[in-house]
């Protein structure tokens, strides 16, 4: 589990191919300011939003390995690049943000991101499986940071959410190099599926 407040900005600065071209990739991370000193392989790490396991490490970097079904479903993690990052929550960590699986529910597409005052507005639209599941100050994670939605315009093919982004926000994530046309990494509330199920099952007939 996750808090989806990122604890570093790292940088993938290898990937190699594990075999075919329709197998996965490992992955060599720079862990930027993210403390390794507690981490073992088989922890947890989240990039991107994404929860992939450390195989390999070093004092100031560590491996994963992503599958293709991983790669399929998720962006930023076939390139070379920055990227968020977060370890995994202890229980007696303090929870900043919301519970965060690090399980990606699918993509959205960045339509606006523009300086509002002193913060930044985006707007990002979602595929129609997961708008039901978005509210008004309900949260989302994206691209592995838990934020607050504003605002949802649903559509005929989904919503557009509109989120407020703080200074501190845009600066210590990738989020900063968001454009219009840009995917992005998208966790729905946990919460949210568990209701969807209770609500499903209670009017489902006996």
């Amino acid at each position: 589990m996750f808090t989806g407040i990122v604890a570093a900005v790292g940088r993938i600065d290898s990937v190699t191919p594990l075999g075919a071209a329709d197998a996965g990739v490992r992955l060599h991370i720079a862990a930027g300011g993210l403390d390794l000193s507690d981490v073992i392989i088989g922890d947890s790490i989240a990039i991107q939003g994404a929860c992939m396991t450390v195989i390999a490490m070093a004092p100031d970097s560590f491996d994963v390995e992503v599958s293709r079904e991983s790669l399929d479903k998720t962006v930023g993690l076939e390139s070379t690049g920055r990227v968020n990052l977060e370890k995994a929550l202890r229980l007696a960590d303090r929870l900043g943000g919301h519970l965060v699986s690090g399980h990606v529910d699918g993509l959205g597409e960045v339509v606006h991101f523009a300086p509002v005052g002193e913060s930044h507005e985006l707007r990002i639209r979602a595929p129609r499986e997961l708008a039901r599941y978005l509210a008004y100050k309900g949260s989302v994670v994206v691209n592995g940071v838990s934020l607050t939605v504003n605002r949802v315009n649903d559509e005929a093919d989904g919503c557009v959410f509109s989120i407020n982004l703080i200074p501190h926000t845009v600066e210590v994530t990738t989020l900063q190099e968001l454009k219009p046309g840009a995917r992005v990494n998208l966790e729905i509330d946990l919460i949210a599926r568990y209701v969807e199920r209770m609500l499903s099952t209670a009017q489902a007939p006996a």
